[in-house]
């Protein structure tokens, strides 16, 4: 798939489309004549908590700064806002620490920060409704601080994250130049704070998975080796994305309609209404990558007994109509699916977390309108996080806090070097796996995530050439929630018991 026919902006709350000409004629770099940009001269902010963690009283400090990003020659060129939360009298130095970020391209981490695994986080309702007009913070009883020190990042062009000096967009904002800046980050960071004998994990969510393995190759060739990549919500190869498939490129199809079927199943279409949902999404994906791959590999010469089948199936997977399934020649498009699934009560679903569902705008309309998943919790966020930044961290920036960057977006370089297909860092998962044999990596999905489904990112997982004791370092794990596993408070929970393992297994020593 060509890199030109990219149009899909991966944060953690809003889709928007960017046409390939836009894209390259984008560049907001000045010329080498252009004044330089000014350094952010805003104090770090320091601020002491405590938080009760199983029921065990966990002090700790929390610093909301800016850390300056320089080039070859010394000279500074951007300045990345982060936060970090340090367990205080818990291990030191030597303590376990995670660096977070959200995707986009053009992401703050707000998501991240403000819904996962920090001391606090946002109330949102667990049944997928939304949260009211203000939105309530409170201690996170299922935040990772007992077992890791966390860093959240926001990257260049985004939150309070800037260009200055002379940096140019054109050095941040591609896939590869995005994943430069952040591996200075946490190398300048890591000297800063002494942490160089910490056990080192990374914690990307959407985009923010294709930038870990990236990051984790250019640490590595800098010799930082890391214990753990946690990937929330992957996207590490672009093809398997429902982006604009040409005639014979099926295999966002096949990835797309496990999740297609979870979703039914969640709003009770499914005939039947099967009462156990990991055993149903099991014997779809089954069928998936097997009857239902062989069909579309197929195409025109499928024959009709077999294409009736498959229909029938389909129907019985999706609870979308036969007829629906045959006019769509048996390839459902995971956005016609949401405005599909709920037409007949004039309804919606969320892309991100198919759970929610609003009002369509056009019930006529083949496509959604809008992400219900994403303009039912974003305010909540925004609303919380600004509180939170100027009102309890102190954090005394004035300049607007940049939640979602769309210049940025238009901007992206998707191209790696001179390679014209569309980014994949599948490659450089496995890289980092043969290289440091003793990094371990969990993916963890959403069953109801129609942005980046579940099956999709286990296909890829399950293709990387690993030998048996590679693979043993790669674990997936799924929660019944969406593309932010942690809006299901009950996810949260089991997503938090499950990392707590996992940094216990990737820090154990070698046999």
């Amino acid at each position: 798939m060509s890199v030109l026919r990219l149009a899909v902006l991966l944060c953690a709350a809003a889709l928007v489309l960017v046409p390939a000409g836009v894209r390259a004629q984008a560049d907001p770099t000045p010329s080498p004549s252009a004044s330089p940009r000014p350094i952010p001269h805003v104090p770090d902010a320091l601020t002491h908590g405590a938080i009760v963690i199983g029921g065990k009283r966990l002090a700790y400090s929390a610093r909301a700064g800016s850390l300056l990003l320089r080039d070859g020659h010394n000279s500074p060129t951007a300045s990345m806002f982060y936060v970090a939360y340090i367990a205080e009298g818990a291990g030191g130095t030597k303590r376990p620490v995670t660096f977070f970020w959200n995707g986009g391209p053009g992401s703050s981490t707000i998501w991240l920060h403000m819904g996962s695994f920090a001391p606090v986080r946002v109330v949102i309702p667990a049944d997928g409704t939304q949260p009211g007009p203000v939105p309530r913070l409170t201690a996170n009883e299922s935040s990772l601080l007992d077992t890791s020190d966390l860093v959240f990042v926001d990257a260049v062009g985004t939150g309070w994250s800037t260009l200055v000096a002379r940096g140019q967009a054109k050095d941040f904002y591609g896939v590869d130049e995005d994943a430069k800046a952040f591996a200075q980050f946490i190398e300048r960071w890591v000297t800063r704070n002494g942490r160089w004998e910490s056990p080192k994990f990374l914690f990307g969510e959407s985009y923010g998975t294709l930038r870990a393995p990236n990051v984790a190759r250019i640490l590595g060739g800098d010799g930082m080796a890391l214990s753990g990549i946690i990937l929330l919500s992957s996207v590490l190869d672009y093809n398997l994305l429902p982006i604009g498939q040409g005639p014979g490129e099926d295999y966002p199809y096949i990835a797309y309609l496990p999740t297609e079927a979870a979703v039914a199943w969640y709003h009770h279409k499914v005939p039947g209404n099967p009462p156990d949902l990991v055993r149903f999404v099991s014997e779809v994906s089954v069928f998936a990558g097997g009857a239902y791959a062989h069909a579309l590999l197929l195409g025109d010469a499928l024959d009709p007994a077999t294409r009736s089948a498959i229909v029938a199936k389909l129907h019985a997977y999706t609870g979308l109509s036969e007829s629906y399934i045959r006019a769509a020649d048996l390839r459902i498009v995971p956005g016609k699916f949401r405005q599909e699934l709920l037409r007949g009560q004039s309804d919606t679903l969320g892309r991100y977390d198919a759970r929610y569902s609003g009002r369509a705008l056009d019930a006529n309309a083949a496509f959604p309108d809008y992400d219900p998943s994403n303009t039912m919790t974003s305010a909540a966020f925004v609303a919380a996080f600004n509180h939170y930044a100027h009102d309890v961290l102190h954090y005394r920036d004035e300049r607007p806090y940049d939640v979602l960057a769309f210049d940025v977006n238009r901007a992206w370089k998707y191209q790696r070097d001179d390679d014209p297909s569309a980014p994949s860092v599948v490659a450089d998962l496995k890289s980092a796996l043969t290289l440091n044999p003793s990094l371990r990596v969990l993916a963890a999905s959403g069953y109801f995530d129609l942005a980046t489904g579940f099956y999709g990112t286990e296909y890829l997982l399950h293709h990387m050439g690993l030998d048996a004791a590679q693979s043993r370092r790669v674990e997936v794990a799924n929660f019944r929630s969406g593309h932010m596993v942690y809006l299901n408070h009950d996810a949260l929970v089991a997503f938090k018991a499950e990392l707590v393992r996992f940094y216990r297994e990737a820090q154990a020593p070698a046999r």
